[in-house]
């Protein structure tokens, strides 16, 4: 389900005021799940997360600290709940499954590491250590009080911030920013803070700042003509991500996130594109999805993340991999 419009932060007052009543109970919900006490892994776990509902960087973010880690000799796990896929229990991902079984995100942390999926992330960490991970990287689960974590990123949209900073169902929020913050080691930020997210935050946590950029499967298309089309969090990042690169983007069609492309709606996108005379190219959040046979008719572009100052992020992993070691 896309996200309503007036969970933005300029997304007008009417429907917040309306829902308001039903907050307390979302932040009572949350605060009594989070209580309870996880399992205490013998191996470092990374968390991922945020404090809204939606996409904001944290697959991106996971997939950096990957080979970060691999490189401190810790050989790294991904570990998510494989949200929007069908299989139950615990599942080991191969980058060949299913996107309808596994979640998109999975397909894409599986062909960097071994990855897992559970709704329960201690039984997935358990699974993860047997078969030899010295560290596990969860993909969210910040309010997943299953598992302990060793080190803990609130990830935060730079152009989204804490949308309209009101709690679910008349905002974006999971909880409160201050209660989540209470138990993260740093904030994330990817890109400019265009909402003054920042404010919200406790004066005494750590911010790392971080952006998008683009790849090299996007730096390859520079010059060329584009239709682009996704279904994620916030499609227009995608979009000018490829304008960024210099891709000439003649049309852009959004879908809401996690979408299931059938193929009617990808003749539309072929014929559309056919049309535009342009290149038809999507995520390679969105390639996932697509059925196997269709892929190649697609383009995919690729992002990366880059850290204002890498030292950042290599200090807080030392500070992990020397804690591990003690």
């Amino acid at each position: 389900m896309p996200q309503p419009p007036f969970w933005r932060r300029d997304g007008g007052r009417l429907a917040p005021t309306l829902l308001a009543p039903f907050t307390p109970l979302t932040a009572w919900l949350t605060a009594r799940r989070v209580a309870r006490q996880g399992w205490a892994a013998p191996v470092p776990v990374v968390c991922c997360g945020n404090a809204t509902v939606g996409g904001s960087g944290k697959t991106t973010l996971v997939l950096d600290l990957l080979p970060r880690l691999a490189a401190r000799g810790f050989a790294p796990h991904a570990l998510l709940r494989g949200y929007g896929g069908s299989a139950k229990g615990v599942r080991r991902v191969s980058p060949g499954d299913d996107a309808a079984e596994t979640g998109d995100e999975a397909l894409l942390l599986a062909a960097a590491a071994p990855t897992w999926t559970a709704a329960d992330r201690a039984a997935g960490a358990r699974a993860a250590i047997a078969a030899g991970a010295r560290s596990v990287v969860m993909d969210d689960g910040l309010q997943n009080p299953t598992l302990r974590k060793n080190l803990a990123l609130m990830v935060i949209d730079g152009g989204f911030g804490f949308g309209n900073g009101r709690l679910l169902p008349a905002g974006p929020l999971r909880e409160s920013v201050a209660a989540c913050a209470a138990r993260c080691d740093a904030a994330v930020l990817i890109g400019a803070d265009a909402t003054g997210a920042l404010a919200a935050l406790p004066p005494d946590l750590p911010v790392l700042h971080a952006a998008l950029e683009p790849g090299p499967a996007t730096r390859a298309l520079a010059g060329r003509r584009v239709l682009a089309f996704a279904g994620i969090g916030r499609p227009g990042k995608f979009f000018a991500t490829l304008r960024e690169a210099g891709v000439q983007v003649a049309g852009a069609l959004s879908f809401p996130d996690h979408h299931r492309y059938g193929r009617s709606t990808l003749a539309y996108v072929l014929a559309h594109a056919g049309q535009l005379d342009a290149l038809p190219v999507t995520t390679a959040k969105d390639a996932v999805r697509l059925p196997p046979d269709l892929r190649g008719k697609f383009a995919v572009a690729d992002v990366a993340l880059r850290w204002e100052r890498e030292e950042d992020i290599a200090s807080l992993l030392d500070a992990l991999a020397a804690a591990a070691a003690a």
